[in-house]
């Protein structure tokens, strides 16, 4: 009689690129012995729409209605870094009120995107009332920018030396109205979640990441803050306005899931207090730098009509970019988004580079699940937070 034999070959499954947790087409091969995770390779791609190379036959104006479509869902910040790169090369300087409108577009935008990031995180883990819940608070801040912008998630805002209108009146204070109320939902979300014993046991322990670690992997945003790293480009750099504002970093020690969670969480308040100095302190004035027509490099083009200066709104795209190079930068909700850009003395830039936050904290996804169990993979996938519409570009 022939004894059994244990088999101890290993198993290779798929994982996406349409697994609803997957969030966008991420596709994973994961090597599996059993239940624990041997090796796993991320496949990306998917998404890819040549934005790098749309951007460098566009006027960064035609370009601005594509940027959006990079992260899906924290619109405002690909927004503002496309127009931060010409307003360096080309020294624009923004009106007081346009930069504090865009502090108050932009945190409005991380907290939207924050929100999407808990829901679906939670549904992942287990958890499926927190989705239905950011849902109602999301909502408000979609109202908010459709009354400004005229539009819910791709909002074509930004200009070059401004914003494309002003807030209409009565904002301000549904703003406001907004943010009392979006303090006690926060508080909501924090009584039932942060002590629930059942999530504390999927994510506390899970994916940790030491300071040092995190600085090699090139990790930014929540991922490196959770580490014990005190880094946010809105303190180190001082674009638009956030100097006048007083507000405190929020970070972690501990590098796991969880403190990503905590980070996040407590960035959602923090934008809060943000939005209410600036809708105290708004100061008058224009909303966009008239001036930067005279960087209009044809005279008396079909531009400069009527039609296309004063009845769209459209500040003439012929633009030129000065011959230089620059690298621009800003907090997204997701770690430093940047782009490093070639000027060439024509209308279009020469090169332009997009540093996705989301592809680079991915990096590490192979790392961190290794060795773990085949259900952390949800668990530490949802805690970095990706987006593949920029992962892809």
């Amino acid at each position: 009689m022939i004894a059994p034999t244990t088999r101890k070959d290993l198993m290779i499954v798929n994982m996406g690129p349409h697994h609803p947790s997957m969030h966008g087409v991420l596709r994973l091969i994961v090597t599996l012995d059993g239940e624990d995770v041997i090796d796993c390779e991320p496949i990306l791609g998917y998404l890819h729409r040549g934005m790098e190379k749309i951007a460098e036959n566009r006027t960064i104006i035609q370009y601005l209605p594509y940027v959006t479509r990079w992260d899906y869902l924290a619109t405002m910040f690909t927004e503002a870094i496309t127009v931060n790169g010409p307003e360096q090369l080309g020294n624009i300087q923004v009106p007081k009120r346009a930069s504090y409108i865009r502090a108050i577009m932009l945190e409005l935008s991380r907290i939207a995107s924050h929100l999407l990031w808990l829901g679906p995180f939670m549904a992942d883990i287990g958890a499926q009332t927190p989705f239905f819940y950011i849902f109602r608070e999301r909502e408000l801040i979609y109202d908010l920018f459709e009354a400004a912008t005229g539009m819910r998630m791709m909002h074509n805002y930004f200009r070059i030396g401004g914003i494309a209108a002003d807030l209409p009146h009565g904002w301000i204070d549904k703003c406001l109205d907004f943010c009392d109320y979006f303090l006690t939902g926060v508080a909501e979300y924090q009584k039932l979640i942060t002590r629930n014993p059942i999530f504390l046991e999927r994510v506390e322990g899970v994916g940790i990441i030491g300071g040092e670690e995190a600085l090699n992997w090139g990790l930014s945003g929540p991922m490196l803050r959770a580490s014990g790293i005190q880094w946010d480009l809105r303190k180190v750099d001082h674009y638009e306005c956030y100097d006048e504002f007083d507000w405190e970093v929020q970070w972690q020690k501990e590098g796991d899931s969880l403190a990503r969670y905590l980070v996040r969480i407590s960035e959602m308040t923090e934008s809060i207090k943000i939005i209410q100095q600036a809708l105290e302190g708004i100061p008058g004035g224009p909303f966009e730098n008239l001036e930067f027509r005279r960087f209009d490099r044809i005279k008396d083009t079909e531009w400069n009509d009527f039609e296309y200066r004063f009845i769209s709104k459209k500040p003439s795209p012929t633009f030129e970019l000065s011959k230089q190079e620059l690298y621009v930068r800003v907090e997204a909700p997701k770690g430093e988004l940047g782009i490093f850009l070639i000027g060439d003395q024509s209308v279009f830039p020469w090169r332009w580079k997009i540093r996705p936050p989301g592809f680079i904290n991915l990096q590490i996804l192979p790392q961190l699940v290794k060795r773990m169990k085949l259900a952390d993979i949800m668990t530490i996938l949802g805690s970095i937070d990706i987006i593949m519409g920029e992962v892809d570009r």
